[in-house]
């Protein structure tokens, strides 16, 4: 019986588990090969070096500060970001009652999801330019002009003026999926809880928290990983360019980046790659771990 089971089940998965090995693991093994090497990327000769890539990058300053930048977002960002999506999907969905046009505050938070990150970046290089930019102008209109700045060409704030933009544009996201998971949960637990006395905080704490820790859990994790990147905005925001001010803000996939594609470094790209592999994976594994909980039924 077991025979004829398996017989059956294993062509279903062969050519599944075939193209999951060429186009996931395969492009693995051939990065790790690559980190060995000196390779330019365009010669037609990879000489091996070994671990040297590794240990050059572990005395390197620059990779270093760009590691520290990334452990920087990843407080930030999570804080940020899902402290605002829980407080909004409360706020628009906890015990099926919502405030006043919920229902409209909802598309505006959600709609910087419909926008290419790409699109989000040039976007806010125009919000924060220092002559016409519509935040420095807003400020003037409103007779605050000392607290005009270059908001890209200040080492103190460009961290957090791109920070700002990473937590503006996945607020909406990480809202909806917390507002589906508060939908899930009977709205007889909190009119029991009103009938005790509980408030909308109270309930928020001892009901709508521990029943959809799960579906948090999952955000922490999914934006901790994001965070490791930061490439595409920190990419577009700096216009790949690494200054005193703009190194404030510059990640180990941007750095990646620049060994690869401006300096025909690829060999030590794939080496970069490979320890953000290692990294995001120790950081899933930690993570699920930390923030494990007993799990509620209902």
């Amino acid at each position: 019986m077991y025979f004829n089971k398996y017989r059956l089940i294993i062509p279903f998965l062969l050519p599944a588990v075939l193209l999951y090995g060429l186009f996931v693991l395969y492009p693995y093994v051939q990065a790790f090969y690559l980190s060995l090497t000196s390779w330019s990327g365009t010669s037609s000769t990879k000489p091996f070096v070994g671990f040297d890539n590794y240990k050059n990058l572990l005395t390197d300053g620059r990779f270093m500060s760009a590691l520290g930048n990334n452990g920087q977002f990843l407080i930030v960002l999570p804080l940020g970001a899902l402290s605002l999506a829980l407080l909004f999907a409360a706020l628009f969905t906890q015990g099926g009652k919502g405030i006043p046009g919920a229902g409209f505050y909802r598309v505006v938070f959600f709609f910087p999801q419909v926008i290419s990150a790409v699109i989000v970046g040039i976007l806010f290089q125009y919000v924060y330019n220092p002559r016409y930019g519509l935040l420095n102008e807003t400020l003037t209109f409103i007779g605050l002009d000392n607290l005009r700045r270059t908001w890209l060409g200040d080492a103190t704030l460009i961290f957090w003026a791109v920070a700002f933009v990473f937590i503006w544009g996945a607020v909406g996201f990480y809202m909806v999926i917390f507002m589906a998971s508060m939908q899930s949960i009977p709205t007889s637990f909190y009119e029991a809880a009103t009938l005790d006395g509980a408030n909308r905080w109270r309930s928020f704490k001892d009901i709508t928290l521990p029943l959809m820790w799960e579906t948090i859990r999952t955000a922490i994790i999914y934006i901790a990983i994001t965070a490791l990147d930061m490439f595409v905005i920190v990419q577009v925001i700096t216009q790949g360019t690494v200054t005193a001010a703009t190194g404030g803000t510059e990640t180990v996939a941007v750095y990646m980046y620049i060994e690869a594609f401006n300096k025909s470094r690829w060999g030590s790209a794939a080496a970069i790659g490979v320890i953000l592999l290692v990294l995001t994976m120790l950081l899933s594994v930690v993570l699920m771990r930390v923030t494990k909980r007993e799990t509620y039924e209902y």
